[in-house]
């Protein structure tokens, strides 16, 4: 693959299709090596196994290499985009290229959407940005209808054969796609909030917790992500809401309905701007929870977050 951007101050986001080892190096290694050979910064966020493979293969080279174990970082994928992709390209003037693989085996059913959300979510936060992110696919160990979905989120497929346009790209209909409610317990406790209840819905949040196990150091974490997602609702979701709280194997799940509307799917995926005033609530959720659900549409917003216990 060229470098292409570096020239155009266009940004390029291909689906590189492997099956094995040889063919992940293959797709991977020359396009690293390419951006070092043409001073590009470059960065690669994949699972630790590949992470290893890569770093092996590339020997004394990956000292010049940005090294980031997706697995970790990229848990939840409402972080990746801010904390992984912008927060290296942000670092840098001019082209960059990133290696990101947010989907493997082994990732749930329950990450999954947020996972293809998050890829199509991608070409719009680094749009006009010089960037090139290379994102593989394991067509052996993923479900064919991930990879159908990736032909929609990229608008560039690459195969062992070479390289096409992707007659599927679609990326506002996966967005759309995986834009839905999720059933929650019926017998789930909640409490409803307005303005002047932020501080019993927090407390709520700390007395359920403790019920449900959550380790006391995890304890101010969700009262931070309860804090944060009912003062939004507050501000931007009509004023009301209604938060619920419950254990589902070895997580505690939050979530907060409103009568609001998120109309930028972008919205807790993109770093604040230092002179920003607010606008951080979702940003900062995403970054404390191993995962983030979102549905909305005009009228009804639903922000559901995990934490391991």
């Amino acid at each position: 693959m060229t470098a292409r951007n570096a020239e155009t101050g266009t940004f390029s986001h291909p689906a590189l299709f492997y099956r094995g080892r040889d063919e992940y190096l293959a797709g991977t290694v020359p396009f690293v090596l390419d951006g070092l050979a043409a001073g590009e910064p470059v960065a690669v966020a994949v699972p630790g196994g590949n992470l290893d493979l890569i770093k092996a293969e590339l020997g004394t080279a990956a000292a010049s290499v940005h090294l980031v174990n997706m697995e970790q970082a990229g848990l939840n994928p409402g972080r990746i985009i801010p904390g992984v992709l912008l927060a290296f390209a942000n670092q840098h003037e001019g082209a960059v290229r990133v290696i990101g693989e947010p989907i493997w085996p082994g990732r749930s059913e329950l990450e999954y959407p947020a996972c293809a959300q998050h890829e199509a979510l991608i070409n719009r936060a680094f749009a006009g940005r010089s960037a090139t992110v290379l994102c593989p696919y394991d067509t052996v160990g993923l479900a064919a209808e991930v990879v159908e979905d990736a032909e929609a989120t990229h608008p560039e497929l690459i195969r062992n054969d070479g390289s096409m346009t992707s007659a599927s790209y679609d990326p506002d209909r996966i967005i759309k796609q995986y834009n839905f409610a999720l059933d929650r317990p019926a017998d789930a406790p909640s409490s409803a909030f307005d303005l002047s209840g932020l501080r019993d819905v927090r407390s709520f949040a700390v007395a359920r917790g403790t019920e449900l196990g959550v380790r006391d150091e995890l304890l101010d974490d969700l009262a931070l992500i309860v804090a944060e997602l009912s003062a939004n609702s507050v501000v931007h979701g009509g004023g009301t809401g209604a938060l619920w709280i419950w254990r589902e194997d070895d997580h505690v799940v939050c979530e907060v309905n409103d009568n609001g509307h998120l109309a930028d799917p972008l919205a807790g995926r993109v770093p604040a701007r230092p002179d920003q005033l607010g606008g951080r609530g979702l940003l900062m959720v995403n970054q404390i929870a191993d995962l983030v659900r979102v549905y909305s549409e005009p009228g009804s917003t639903m922000v559901r977050a995990y934490l391991r216990v």
